[in-house]
């Protein structure tokens, strides 16, 4: 409008965090779980292999846990899931990691999966620094796990092998899975054709399984996240078998 030239700007969305307003996927998210199972059956393979042993995963997702979810769902052998979207304690007679002395005491191993922006509040005051786009650097979440998880296990004199995987950016750098690709030749094409129509300032998403064309307005008025009381959620704690809620305190609330 500026330039008074007539050009249109149409969006598609990427992220392989898959946290896009009122988009049902963005395209690599499927190449992203898919490539995080790979970690996860490492994981579990390490696990199972040696007695006493935690295999545990960290994945990308900072303020959204769709990853990890879907790679949960994916590889059944995940016991628990930690995303940014459901608070949780370390400590305590209901946290995690007595939680995990019973696991191991019953089971001998364990698969843990956690998502880079889980548990950021147990780094007060140390997220004062931002990159370069304004987003603020998070703490490594993956390494303090496997920090607490060693030094409770050792208060108790009891041993654990911790077998720590960090994929980082293996999941998001290779190439596109078949899906994915359909996925993105289709947005491409819808993309031209929304831009020969003359529309403008709009992305081009699937939602409710239909290509759909949504105002930036609208998607810029948030970021999807995992909701904690809905089915995604929910087939998590069911697959994993974990509590809904992990707390400090005893209390019923």
């Amino acid at each position: 409008r500026v330039r008074n030239l007539e050009v249109s700007i149409i969006g598609i969305p990427k992220t392989i965090d898959n946290d896009i307003l009122y988009i049902d996927q963005s395209f690599g998210f499927q190449t992203a779980f898919s490539e995080a199972v790979r970690a996860i059956v490492s994981a579990n393979t390490e696990a199972v292999s040696a007695p006493d042993c935690v295999g545990l995963v960290k994945v990308m997702g900072r303020d959204s846990g769709f990853i990890a979810c879907a790679a949960a769902l994916a590889m059944s052998d995940v016991n628990y899931v930690f995303i940014p979207e459901v608070p949780f304690d370390l400590d305590g007679p209901r946290g995690f990691l007595e939680h995990l002395r019973a696991r191991m005491e019953k089971r001998r191993h364990a698969v843990v999966l956690v998502a880079e922006g889980a548990g950021q509040n147990f780094f007060k005051g140390a997220n004062a620094d931002h990159d370069a786009s304004g987003n603020v650097k998070y703490r490594d979440i993956g390494l303090y796990f496997k920090d607490r998880i060693a030094s409770y296990f050792k208060s108790l004199n009891k041993e654990v092998n911790i077998k720590y995987i960090d994929p980082s950016y293996m999941v998001r750098s290779i190439p596109p899975n078949a899906l994915d690709s359909i996925y993105s030749l289709m947005l491409a094409q819808n993309a031209v054709h929304a831009a020969m129509s003359g529309r403008t300032e709009m992305v081009v998403g699937l939602r409710h399984n239909e290509l759909v064309h949504l105002p930036m307005t609208l998607i810029a008025k948030g970021r999807k996240r995992v909701d904690p009381k809905d089915k995604l959620w929910f087939s998590v704690l069911e697959a994993t078998g974990q509590p809904a809620q992990f707390s400090a305190c005893t209390c019923s609330a």
